[in-house]
């Protein structure tokens, strides 16, 4: 029998942890042809720095649907792709459908699907910060309270599911997704251009990330952290890759810090060649707290709070705090040479797209 499912992508952590259950599909469907798959990108990111160019790397097949959202606020983003994936439903309903994370097109189309009677997984549940001033928290919250199947990260992640009512049989600790894309592509990675431009050499400049609503939609809060930085690293250039949403507010600074790099936002391989060769990375990011406790380069994130504290617990990561006077201690451990030494989560291994598809099939097979 065959079996039908959507898969939902809207921004770019979205490719990159589904590309892992995609690659895991297409090797079944190679063999039996047991689920075919509807790829449905919400356009919530939609520039090719966010978003094409990541279907051109990863080597995802090109969307079978593009909702084509756009820009906006929260409510309307949300509003619109609930709307435009209403209509997709309504012209065919698949058996099943997967979301991915904790974005806005994560929790829109898992409210739509499910008051469409269609079943609901979801990739990356049970992750909190405890946050409720981040959306990505309410993103999560939301999206798990209308999920029938549950897979987890982290023994962490599946506990904070179990402790607030979902059934244990539905909920499977199978890995991270995002791990499977990053050592599936590790030996693909390419220096940027900025590499040569900069004179870049390895572990001798920091990667700075931020996009957080906390720490760039104000002016004064972003200078502080960028001269903070600068000033905490001593001569080590900091190459900037701006997110766009912090762009706006970058663009109108005045006499940044010499050693600060501003760049576009960068694709997949080139991004991680950065990571992966730099001697830190700094930033708000979740994801890149994962990414950087497998590749073993030590982390700063400046939050209060972090959704995946294994990197902590575990990995390379320290959680640092909003305060830009915090920085100083933790630059100063790194640049000393006294940072501590992480190992890799459990089922961190490479192999979670394949756990997820084996426990997917299982579960159509009940249902039909």
């Amino acid at each position: 029998m065959k079996y039908f499912i959507d898969i939902i992508v809207g921004a770019r952590p979205n490719f990159i942890k589904a590309v892992a259950v995609i690659k895991a599909l297409d090797s079944i469907n190679r063999k039996s042809f047991q689920i075919d798959y509807r790829l449905v990108h919400t356009g919530q990111h939609y520039d090719n720095s966010m978003s094409g160019s990541f279907f051109d790397q990863l080597k995802i097949r090109k969307p079978d649907f593009n909702l084509e959202v756009g820009s906006g606020t929260q409510a309307s983003q949300t509003g619109e792709i609930m709307v435009k994936y209403e209509n997709l439903l309504t012209s065919r309903a698949p058996q099943m459908c997967m979301v991915f994370g904790d974005v806005t097109s994560t929790m829109a189309c898992a409210i739509t699907a499910k008051k469409c009677l269609i079943p609901v997984s979801h990739v990356e549940a049970g992750i909190r910060s405890g946050d409720m001033s981040m959306p990505e928290e309410i993103n999560r919250i939301v999206t798990d309270s209308v999920s029938d199947y549950f897979f987890t990260t982290s023994e962490y992640a599946t506990n904070n599911l179990l402790n607030s009512g979902a059934e244990k049989e539905k909920v499977f600790f199978v890995g991270n997704t995002m791990i499977d894309t990053l050592l599936d592509n590790q030996r693909k990675f390419v220096p940027p251009k900025l590499w040569i431009d900069y004179n870049l050499s390895a572990k001798e400049f920091i990667v700075l990330t931020l996009h957080r609503p906390s720490n760039v939609d104000q002016e004064s809060t972003l200078k502080k952290k960028i001269f903070a930085i600068a000033a905490g690293v001593k001569n080590l250039k900091v190459i900037f890759p701006v997110h766009p949403r912090t762009a706006k507010i970058v663009n109108s600074l005045k006499d940044l810090p010499r050693n600060i790099i501003l760049s576009e936002p960068l694709p997949y391989f080139e991004f991680n060649y950065l990571v992966n060769n730099s001697k830190a990375v700094v930033t708000d990011s979740g994801g890149i707290t994962e990414e950087t406790t497998v590749m073993g380069v030590p982390c700063v994130t400046l939050r209060d709070s972090t959704e995946r504290p294994e990197t902590v617990s575990v990995g390379t990561n320290e959680l640092v705090g909003s305060k830009s006077s915090s920085l100083k201690k933790y630059l100063d451990l790194l640049l000393n040479g006294n940072w501590k030494h992480g190992s890799i989560p459990e089922l961190w291994d490479g192999k979670t797209g394949s756990r997820i598809v084996t426990h997917l099939t299982q579960i159509l097979r009940q249902r039909n």
